[in-house]
């Protein structure tokens, strides 16, 4: 048995006694049923997470997976490939939004490169790279089965070694130019909705560019027949490196009961991979924001998730997960250090 499968054969069902328990404890707290509204139901859902009625996320871990796709070539971007590796340096060195918002949240970010075209060092940058980019998904597969499975592994082992330092909390993010294509692409050979309901402008291209990126999407589909039913097939068909490589983080999170974040549209797609590989991934996972890329909301229907957020947001990187991080630990505040009405010799009559 392959890391992959050992990983995913631990995944069990939420605690249910202990969200039973975590709601009788909610109900019980000095202001009426759910006027807390979803941060009581994600104090309940972490406590089936992890198993614990007063769980603690003190330990915030992001993780910026990077990767490029051969896609580009057929313009669907408004930026060239190298932006790739431009963004990486710039995570390095602490200048992108994900940095400036992790650091007010006390989170820890880690970045991988998992499928950069261009050799990168540095001391800071975690190097398994898979292959260099994708292959263009227009013309054939994005990659071969085999690394699909080898980029899915490398999110578990990089999501296994936080939790090993005391991790409690993980958010997903990425950075790929034309991996909204990719993204789409997945959304699109999982669901029988249109192009056009679910396709967006991603970096910002025009309407002539987002015509072409519909247009991609098709053939792509076309030429490669993804099993709809098959993650590992759907990722090396028309998927991303990247992408699997949050897919692994959110397989792994769930392995060891902890729980992680969705971010926009691209750890989206990666969240409907895991599920494909195993359905009870999804009560690991606490939605961030809601993207304006249309794909997105559909991603969360799909999960069975609504967003926290609604910020207008298309940036990437994770930063609606690192956003999210703090309504999450406020979660675990109000079940743990709110007073009961009992505690507050508060009669009710």
């Amino acid at each position: 048995m392959g890391l992959l499968e050992e990983t995913v054969a631990k995944i069990e069902k939420l605690d249910q006694e202990k969200m039973n328990q975590a709601q009788e404890r909610l109900d019980s707290l000095t202001k009426p049923p759910g006027s807390l509204g979803k941060l009581e139901e994600i104090a309940v859902k972490l406590a089936g997470i992890t198993g614990e009625l007063f769980p603690k996320v003190d330990h915030k871990a992001h993780i910026v997976m990077a990767a490029d796709h051969g896609v580009v070539a057929e313009g669907v971007s408004a930026f060239p490939q190298e932006v790739t590796t431009q963004m990486v340096y710039n995570f390095l060195n602490g200048g992108a939004a994900v940095n400036v918002l992790a650091k007010q949240m006390a989170a820890e970010v880690t970045i991988v490169d998992i499928g950069v075209v261009n050799e990168l060092e540095a001391e800071n940058l975690v190097i398994k790279k898979v292959k260099a980019g994708t292959d263009n998904l227009a013309q054939g597969s994005a990659m071969s089965r085999q690394e699909a499975r080898a980029a899915l592994e490398v999110g578990i082992e990089v999501g296994k070694d936080l939790i090993s330092q005391g991790a409690n909390l993980i958010g997903t993010g990425e950075m790929g130019i034309g991996n909204t294509t990719a993204s789409s692409a997945i959304l699109a050979t999982i669901t029988d909705l249109s192009l056009d309901e679910i396709v967006g402008y991603g970096t910002g291209i025009d309407e002539a560019g987002l015509k072409k990126k519909k247009q991609v999407i098709t053939q792509s589909l076309a030429v490669n027949q993804p099993q709809v039913d098959d993650g590992i097939d759907i990722l090396a068909k028309v998927g991303g490196l990247e992408i699997a490589g949050m897919a692994g983080v959110m397989l792994v999170a769930a392995a060891n009961r902890v729980p992680v974040i969705v971010d926009g549209l691209i750890s989206g797609a990666a969240a409907l991979i895991a599920k494909k590989l195993k359905p009870q991934v999804t009560g690991y996972l606490i939605s961030s924001h809601k993207s304006v890329e249309p794909g997105h909301i559909k991603i969360y229907d799909l999960l069975g998730l609504k967003p926290l957020l609604d910020l207008d947001m298309r940036l990437g990187e994770g930063t609606g997960a690192v956003l999210s991080m703090n309504l999450v630990e406020a979660a675990t505040k109000i079940i743990s250090d709110m007073a009961t009405f009992e505690e507050a010799q508060i009669i009710i009559e």
